[in-house]
């Protein structure tokens, strides 16, 4: 119903719609915004901060809205920035990777490596006490960020940290000693279950691997859902995350680049393709428009996704998406 705005994208990349590897689908569905394109081309001339669609007051109560729509078996999702998102459904919430304080700006300013911010923040994460779970995919502070994590803890007692098991140690020094019970902690392969919400843990390359990088694919009700974390491609990712019939694919799309002096992730063009090899149903991108040195347009992304015939959904920060059935 908003194909026209994925077509936008594609076109300003200069890209046209056609078969991957010999391989189509019967319709390319899209959700994308409409000043995408308009917003991105201007960014260098208007350095104002991006503003979410929906924040603080008005994003709680359209969360608050849909939670109150359980009986629709519907899956809610929002794009909180970076690599963090709400998901809800029949009324419970996680949240992956939330980054919603702006510890990073304070400590690189003064420094050859500034973190400006893109996207002003959502919400502040003492109103989240009702999300019931949250992920960290790794430790870097944007997916790893005490300040958020502590001040959902404090807002709500119950809440659960799914990570990977190697980070115990680092979480449990971060976040004191007594955060030690709310750890949910997963090697690859591992699985627990937290509410209605079950996971399973799988291997990311944030360059490399390493066992303190993880993705998650999660389970709710009908649903799949993998959040990659960050990660770029390597060997076997595409055959273990293939049998798992994923609904939704969450992935990065900042790429790398050597003078931004960090790890990198996979690019617009390289998540498309991720999202089509696996079989996903739909693919959603992060990881851009957070940091001024450590971003990326989506319109690659879209078009790439037009071209090989995957379902894509290009979010603002603060927007509700329902994931189609």
């Amino acid at each position: 119903m908003v194909k026209w705005r994925a077509e936008a994208l594609a076109k300003a990349a200069g890209r046209r719609l056609a078969t991957f590897a010999g391989k189509t689908r019967p319709e390319v569905a899209f959700h994308l915004e409409p000043i995408q394109v308009l917003r991105t081309a201007s960014r260098c001339q208007t350095p104002a901060m991006i503003q979410p669609v929906l924040q603080d007051d008005a994003f709680l109560a359209d969360v608050a809205s849909a939670r109150a729509d359980a009986a629709s078996g519907r899956l809610f999702v929002w794009w909180l920035g970076q690599s963090g998102f709400l998901l809800c459904h029949e009324g419970e919430c996680l949240l992956f990777d939330p980054y919603l304080s702006d510890a990073l700006t304070r400590k690189y300013a003064g420094t050859d490596k500034p973190h400006v911010r893109m996207t002003a923040r959502v919400t502040d994460p003492t109103r989240l006490d009702f999300v019931r779970v949250v992920t960290s995919s790794h430790t870097h502070t944007d997916h790893f960020d005490p300040e958020t994590l502590g001040a959902i803890f404090a807002a709500a007692a119950d809440t659960k940290l799914v990570l990977p098991a190697a980070n115990v140690g680092v979480a449990t020094q971060r976040l004191g000693a007594a955060a030690g019970a709310r750890l949910v902690p997963l090697a690859d392969g591992e699985r627990a279950t937290v509410g209605a919400y079950g996971f399973e843990a799988v291997p990311a390359a944030h360059e490399e691997r390493s066992p303190e990088f993880a993705g998650f694919v999660v389970s709710v009700g009908p649903f799949r859902i993998y959040h990659s974390g960050d990660t770029v491609l390597f060997p076997g990712l595409e055959e273990r995350l293939r049998p798992l019939a994923v609904d939704l694919a969450i992935l990065p799309i900042n790429g790398r680049a050597p003078e931004r002096r960090v790890a990198g992730n996979l690019n617009g063009v390289e998540a498309a393709r991720l999202a089509y090899a696996i079989g996903a149903r739909w693919v959603v991108p992060c990881h851009y428009e957070m940091f001024e040195f450590n971003t990326a347009p989506p319109a690659p992304f879209a078009a790439e996704c037009a071209r090989i015939g995957q379902h894509c959904a290009v979010l603002r920060a603060g927007e509700r998406w329902v994931l189609p059935v």
